[in-house]
């Protein structure tokens, strides 16, 4: 119906989700089946009529579902295999959870959510491991179902403060300079275990790896250059969309610790055992033989970061080096990182950080500005010009 002023009467207005009123619907459609489909978005040239569900289409199952290859896919979109495992883990035991509460786990409400958090916190578990399974839980959520995170949020912070004073900051101990040559002498240059053990230590930490990074890496990713040795990841924990990055480890006048030299004696090792293309890190027996991987699953003839993990840790005990069991592969990435900034350089780029990461200005580049600005380096060390930056022993 129009009015004497020429605008449309308002007959009734329909309250959508969000709180939006759909607009007026005039009186044409109070006669007809079909109810209008607009919003506030809506925009319809001179003419058009106003869009109704019957001009909707029709949709059938055929348009729902998604291929058995295609929900793999999705199940993993976007997030590594071992994220996607540890999610799954802490979905499964929110759920569970759930049950024995009596409480729907999804979508859950925001109070189950909280009480969730509480009840992690109430168990000791590590404010890390909480933040991972609110993720994990969150995340698992349809869109726009998802809990509030506020309250839990200020929880976990305050629980923060007390883990750190009870607990403290456990970090994996830095690998450095002398300890590098320590573990590297271990290493027998005739034995193949002891070949690959020495190019994983020194492309570790030339490259600043992640354990993931390195059990990724195929023979296609590693070029030997004569300056250096020059490493494709194809994808990383900050490149989830897989747009890949070089990054280049500069050979050394060290024979023991030169990059090039391990990496082409893993590569003829390779060879020898009829090896020329697929993972480049591999198990092996003790006899140096290449390790059956008949019963692998997902990772295939890629081992796993936990392997990578123990075959550090086991050259620190080889090493003879204090506190060894503490030692983890994580150590040639701090290690590395840290010698770098030592020496007044920036590791961002050589690690794959993002640009501006506030991780590698905190424990990497303002730890060494505080080491090398420190008053008592002037009584301590008189004859040291502190201006200059220290050269790493690498």
């Amino acid at each position: 119906m129009t009015g004497a002023e020429g605008y449309e009467e308002v007959i009734e207005a329909e309250l959508v989700e969000g709180g939006e009123l759909l607009p007026a619907v005039t009186d044409a459609f109070l006669t007809s089946t079909a109810r209008p489909l607009v919003d506030r978005h809506t925009i319809l040239y001179p003419g058009q009529t106003l869009p109704t569900e019957a001009d909707a289409p029709t949709y059938t199952e055929r348009d729902l579902y998604v291929s058995e290859a295609t929900a793999e896919r999705l199940k993993n979109k976007s997030k590594p295999k071992n994220t996607s495992r540890t999610y799954e883990n802490q979905r499964g035991l929110f759920r569970r959870w759930c049950e024995t509460q009596g409480r729907v786990a999804r979508p859950c409400t925001t109070a189950t959510f909280v009480e969730y958090v509480a009840t992690l916190i109430e168990q000791g578990r590590a404010p890390n491991a909480i933040s991972v399974a609110m993720s994990a839980i969150r995340t698992w959520m349809p869109d726009g179902k998802k809990p509030g995170t506020t309250e839990a949020r200020g929880m976990l912070n305050e629980y923060k403060k007390e883990w750190n004073k009870r607990v403290g900051i456990k970090k994996a101990p830095a690998i450095t300079d002398d300890m590098i040559r320590a573990m590297v002498a271990t290493c027998d240059p005739g034995h193949p275990i002891d070949i690959r053990d020495r190019a994983v230590l020194l492309l570790g930490r030339g490259a600043l790896n992640r354990r993931s990074e390195l059990a990724d890496l195929t023979i296609g990713n590693v070029t030997v250059e004569s300056d250096g040795v020059a490493l494709y990841f194809t994808s990383s924990k900050t490149d989830q969309e897989a747009k890949g990055e070089e990054t280049f480890i500069p050979a050394w006048d060290d024979p023991d610790i030169d990059p090039v030299h391990a990496t082409r004696a893993w590569l003829d090792t390779l060879h020898r055992l009829g090896v020329r293309d697929g993972a480049f890190i591999r198990a092996l027996t003790r006899e140096g033989r290449l390790q059956s991987r008949a019963t692998a699953t997902e990772r295939g003839d890629h081992v796993t970061g936990d392997a990578i993990n123990e075959w550090v840790r086991g050259r620190a005990q080889l090493a003879g080096i204090k506190g060894w069991e503490k030692i983890t592969a994580h150590g040639l990435r701090r290690g590395g990182a840290q010698a770098i900034a030592d020496a007044g350089g920036d590791p961002t780029a050589q690690g794959r950080w993002k640009t501006g990461s506030a991780v590698v200005k905190r424990e990497y580049l303002d730890r060494a500005a505080k080491r090398s600005d420190n008053p008592w380096l002037k009584l301590a060390r008189p004859e040291q010009d502190d201006t200059k930056p220290k050269e790493s022993g690498l």
